[in-house]
């Protein structure tokens, strides 16, 4: 259950944003949010913070409430020793929702912000106006999920978090460094922007907690596996990176989704928001107008 929210407000010189943090299911969820109007929730993935949306909350904020969460073992948020699984992670995220007064959303979600907002949408269906998903897929197959683990050597590696955080710990900056240098344009992260992700995931147990989620993607696949049984019918909007997912994020909704558009953001790989978020917010733009936004 919700516990309302802390008394934490501040902005940050010209920021567009405020940071606040509510109290949700016994753990801390810090967040930021900008504007007024309908509410669109962006959920962030592997390894990142709210601060992936740095570059897409101000254009978004001209015409919505915009909240952008750590997930739990996340940034400034709680990182409590289990509760990784989707369902889970979601349930806080639709408690921060209810607790800062609104029903109906729209859901954001890259990486593992995908998984947990689909989450979020089958617990609650009536309470999404859309879903957005970006550069990830929904995965009800357990040789397809097999697959990935073969290919992307970090999701076994962080499957082990023990043994990941006692090779990773004191060289966060080498190892994180790989992932945001792994895209179409490297120069899309600064320096001082992989300054503040590994300040955030060298915080005391930071690293642990953020690998935790990848303990959780086997419980994910079942959960996966029942909620596909039941179709989602809002509108999905379901984009991959040129050099990422690309049109795959589409063909992997229509598996799990009735009503699906999307396609490839070009000039980008995994990183759409840091990437190409000029492209990321017109696409977004143009979903919640046609959906009723």
């Amino acid at each position: 259950m919700s516990g309302g929210e802390c008394s934490m407000s501040t902005a940050r010189g010209s920021e567009p944003w405020t940071h606040h943090a509510a109290k949700v299911n016994g753990l801390r969820i810090h967040y930021v949010r900008a504007g007024q109007g309908d509410p669109v929730v962006l959920l962030h993935g592997w390894p990142q913070t709210w601060y992936m949306w740095r570059k897409v909350i101000p254009v978004l904020a001209e015409r919505y409430t915009v909240i952008a969460p750590d997930l739990r073992g996340f940034g400034q948020s709680s990182k409590p020793v289990d509760g990784y699984d989707k369902r889970t992670v979601a349930s806080d995220i639709y408690e921060l929702v209810r607790s800062l007064g609104f029903e109906k959303v729209f859901l954001v979600g890259h990486d593992f912000g995908g998984p947990t907002a689909y989450a979020y949408a089958c617990a609650h269906p009536e309470d999404v106006r859309g879903f957005a998903i970006l550069d990830v897929s929904i995965t009800i197959d357990e040789a397809e999920a097999a697959s990935y683990f073969t290919r992307l050597f970090h999701l076994s590696f962080n499957a082990e978090p023990d043994l990941a955080v006692a090779l990773v710990s004191g060289r966060e900056r080498i190892f994180l460094t790989h992932f945001y240098r792994d895209c179409y344009n490297p120069g899309a992260f600064t320096l001082e922007d992989i300054d503040e992700y590994v300040a955030s995931f060298s915080a005391p147990g930071a690293l642990r907690a953020s690998m935790a989620h990848y303990g959780a993607l086997w419980t994910d696949l079942a959960h996966n596996k029942e909620n596909a049984k039941t179709p989602l019918r809002m509108p999905v909007l379901a984009l991959g990176g040129e050099m990422g997912f690309g049109d795959f994020c589409v063909t992997a909704m229509k598996r799990v989704a009735t009503d699906v558009r999307g396609g490839t953001i070009p000039g980008c790989a995994h990183w759409i928001a840091e990437e190409q978020p000029e492209a990321l917010c017109r696409a977004l733009l143009a979903f919640f107008a046609e959906v009723g936004g």
